[in-house]
């Protein structure tokens, strides 16, 4: 079972780096990069949540994957999986994009569940993915974007949730469309 699980993670998340790399505009790529992830149903360490190996970045005008999917490819976005699955056991894939207002205020036009934290406010001896989504979730409310505004050396960003990584990057790609639209008209 548990290698069907896997299979099936992979899978998903082929799928979801397809419409990405497709659909997804090269300015919502973050500087430190972009990637998405997906949990196993039971996950508990970061090697059991699949992600992009060495991230997604941008290439020209292009979304590149800089590697293969893979179980334990990424700290930072399988932390932020984990911490939500503590919350809510359903919610089991993340992406990370760069941060703009225009994409927070398109996520709640789409009556997406919005909330924030401030690193400022980030207690000493805690990781900030670990604090700052448990800063943003209760029991069995994570919400659908998680975002913040920085600090010294740290880049904004936003982390937008969901039950698996085709949920997750379809939103992103409507608020793409939203935004695209808006300018073209």
């Amino acid at each position: 079972m548990r290698d069907e699980e896997k299979q099936n993670a992979t899978d998903m998340l082929s799928l979801a780096m397809e419409k990405i790399a497709g659909l997804v505009p090269p300015w919502f790529i973050p500087e430190v990069g972009m990637n998405v992830a997906y949990a196993l149903p039971d996950a508990r360490v970061t090697g059991d949540v699949a992600a992009v190996e060495g991230r997604i970045v941008r290439l020209g005008n292009k979304v590149h994957p800089v590697g293969d999917i893979k179980f334990g490819a990424s700290s930072h976005v399988a932390r932020i999986v984990l911490t939500a699955m503590k919350f809510d056991s359903d919610i089991r894939s993340a992406v990370n994009i760069r941060f703009s207002e225009e994409i927070i205020k398109k996520a709640e036009d789409l009556l997406l569940e919005v909330r924030s934290f401030d690193r400022e406010k980030e207690p000493s001896g805690v990781s900030t993915m670990d604090w700052g989504v448990a800063f943003c979730c209760s029991e069995g409310d994570v919400p659908d974007v998680i975002y913040d505004r920085g600090g010294v050396g740290k880049e904004p960003m936003i982390r937008f949730l969901g039950e698996d990584p085709l949920t997750v990057v379809n939103n992103i790609i409507m608020i793409a469309e939203r935004i695209n639209n808006k300018n073209k008209n």
